[in-house]
């Protein structure tokens, strides 16, 4: 379902005004705003793009096995899989067949509450840094998306939560947006910032220094979509981020370029 442009605009603006309020929230409001402003978007914009998603889960499910295939790749034995701003859960549930359990996060019912799990998982509503899964029992952790979501003053204490739920050697794969090619939420039609829901785009160095910070050791960059991924070393992630930082415009925006940027971290618990 393509939607119109005033349409856009009403979502653009919506969005716009509750992110103002989380943005500017203290942090002992925060973790409660995360679910009501969310929940608020998703009443306020019903032609809202993972709305829309849920109505067509089964044309979803091709590309959702493609990501699990990679991801089941990472681990050598069926995994306690993990995934964060699991929205519709649609890879939560198509990775249940190869994992021991499953549990998915998410900071919302309305996209959510729509699931028939199977018995091997279980769905998890977090404040937005939360983690409420017993620790030292997670082999392989996933967010697709969600990163870019948290308030910066937030991103260090979700990071040490994922840390604390997986085992020694377990692994965190983060798929978030990459700001040199931004903004990417749906200011990307009216700002040169991200103003919406994105409340903070990374480079991958400011990525893995939060990483570092909270415990992981070892990093890995790779670069595709979908489950379609290539390792590459970061320093070429970083070298491409230097060189659309001296280009003019939006020139990050270049199909190539954007390939390069986007964030694919694996990073590793010691």
């Amino acid at each position: 379902m393509k939607r119109s442009a005033a349409q856009i605009r009403e979502h653009y603006e919506i969005e716009k005004e509750l992110a103002a309020r989380l943005r500017s929230a203290p942090k002992s409001l925060r973790g409660t705003l995360y679910r009501e402003l969310y929940n608020e978007l998703f009443q306020r914009v019903p032609h809202h793009p993972q709305l829309i998603a849920r109505e067509s889960i089964a044309k979803r499910r091709t590309t959702a096995l493609r990501q699990v295939h990679f991801l089941r790749s990472l681990c050598d034995s069926p995994p306690t899989f993990l995934e964060l701003g699991a929205g519709d859960c649609i890879i939560s549930l198509c990775f249940a067949d190869q994992a021991e359990q499953v549990y998915a996060v998410d900071v919302s019912d309305e996209i959510t509450g729509q699931v028939i799990p199977p018995p091997n998982f279980q769905l998890v509503l977090s404040d937005g840094c939360s983690v409420s899964v017993p620790e030292n029992c997670v082999d392989l952790a996933f967010s697709n998306q969600l990163m870019e979501h948290l308030h910066h003053e937030d991103a260090l204490e979700q990071l040490r939560n994922i840390h604390a739920v997986l085992k020694p050697g377990g692994k965190y794969f983060c798929v978030t947006p990459n700001r040199m090619s931004g903004p990417h939420d749906v200011s990307q039609y009216f700002d040169r910032e991200a103003c919406g829901f994105h409340l903070y785009e990374y480079r991958i160095g400011e990525l893995i220094e939060l990483c570092r910070r909270a415990g992981f050791a070892d990093f890995y960059a790779y670069i595709g979509k979908d489950g379609r991924y290539l390792r590459v070393p970061i320093w070429l992630v970083e070298l491409t981020e230097r060189l659309v930082s001296m280009m003019p415009g939006k020139s990050g925006k270049f199909a190539p370029l954007r390939l390069l940027l986007g964030i694919r971290l694996l990073s590793v618990k010691p």
